[in-house]
């Protein structure tokens, strides 16, 4: 048997095993049900008039505690729920999208300005320092101003930032270093081999094993670079160890960063930022003495000379992207699995490698082209059977 209900003041409908009447001064004319025969339960259920209760399977209707009640749901209750749901997860999705793009974005015209300064001005130190310096200034700014909220550290924080800061410091040196000597095409190339370095240090220094697909996933990735490196018209041995070197250090960097981070509540943004200021403070001693500052004022003096005066925005430029591209990466982790992480790290080293060969004309041979196609097919596979 169904009942509908329906009373002419608006209240919320009650599902519950007491079905109760908030109405003051109740009349017996107004009852819809008959007087319960259980004198400790003596009240009505409000329906609302909008939306009529459904009751069914009423058994001893005599005595409610053996009543069994089912308010049925509107599907119209259901889909706005459900829309709503939909909603935030669209807007999500939107988001890492625009974190993704951005990302790649940044990350392309990072990798054009540094290789046109690196061309004028073959000092990768200082330029490695400005990168630094440029995203430690930002951020000491945004803190003053309250643009971004500071984080709360301690010393502990920043003594397990120290290893993940040192790492990422000979990580970004030697990179820029291998960028000054060789293509940037051939250096991303070679820095997609960096899943081949996380298994072999994971498995022989800290004693991890993985699924046998994971060492499959090996062959085309380390099969792929060499088959580039072999191939590579302007192939520079200094260029192709500075991005080794770096490929083993971001290893150690993420190692690090996985130990030294667990517990910590630094978000995205911040955690680079503080990454930055401790990177610049340990890079400036090393920058002097390897190069130093009688180098730099004969570089940059000779940079202006040939370039103009708009070599000062190249070098603003590829500093202030440096610094976002990587803050833009963080923050996407936070929003990301590592899994969709590792795929958009691949899909970004295949966006610089093209516009690197598109705008700088670097000549690639087919077989040259087919070996970074392999290598980053490789590490596609290797982000599928990580996970």
């Amino acid at each position: 048997m169904i009942f509908s209900l329906k009373q002419s003041h608006i209240t919320s409908p009650v599902c519950n095993s007491k079905i109760i009447d908030h109405r003051k001064n109740t009349q017996s004319q107004f009852l819809v049900l008959p007087p319960v025969s259980n004198p400790k339960i003596n009240k009505l259920l409000i329906a609302s008039n909008l939306k009529p209760l459904h009751v069914s399977s009423i058994q001893n209707f005599g005595s409610l505690q053996k009543s069994s009640v089912a308010c049925k749901a509107y599907e119209a209750d259901r889909s706005d729920g459900e829309l709503i749901v939909e909603k935030v997860e669209a807007a999500r999705k939107a988001k890492i999208g625009v974190y993704f793009a951005t990302w790649w974005f940044l990350n392309v015209i990072f990798n054009i300005y540094n290789k046109k300064v690196l061309n004028a001005f073959p000092y990768p130190w200082l330029t490695s320092l400005l990168s630094l310096a440029a995203g430690s200034t930002i951020m000491l700014i945004s803190w003053a101003t309250k643009v971004a909220e500071a984080p709360n550290t301690d010393l502990e924080f920043w003594k397990s930032l120290f290893p993940v800061a040192l790492a990422h410091t000979i990580g970004h040196v030697a990179a820029t270093v291998s960028m000054s000597k060789v293509a940037v095409s051939f250096t991303h190339i070679i820095k997609s081999g960096e899943p081949a370095f996380s298994v072999l240090v994971s498995r022989f220094i800290l004693g991890e094993t993985f699924p046998i697909a994971v060492y499959l996933s090996l062959i085309p990735i380390i099969g792929g670079c060499g088959l580039s490196a072999l191939t590579e018209l302007n192939f520079n041995m200094t260029g192709f160890m500075g991005a080794m070197i770096s490929n083993l250090a971001f290893v150690f960097r993420n190692i690090f960063s996985k130990k030294g981070m667990k517990g910590k509540s630094v978000s995205g943004m911040n955690y680079y930022a503080c990454l930055s200021l401790l990177s610049l403070l340990i890079l400036t001693p090393f920058a002097i003495a390897v190069e130093g500052p009688k180098m730099w004022a004969a570089g940059w003096q000779n940079a202006i000379t040939e370039i103009g005066p708009h070599f000062v925005w190249w070098v603003a430029a590829q500093s202030i992207f440096y610094h976002l591209y990587n803050q833009v990466s963080y923050m996407s982790l936070d929003e990301i699995s590592p899994l969709t992480f590792s795929i958009g790290n691949t899909m970004k080293r295949i966006s610089v490698i093209v516009s690197s060969i598109i705008i700088f004309r670097t000549p690639v041979q087919p077989i040259n082209a087919l070996g970074a196609a392999i290598a980053i097919f490789g590490t596609f596979l290797y982000s599928q059977a990580k996970q």
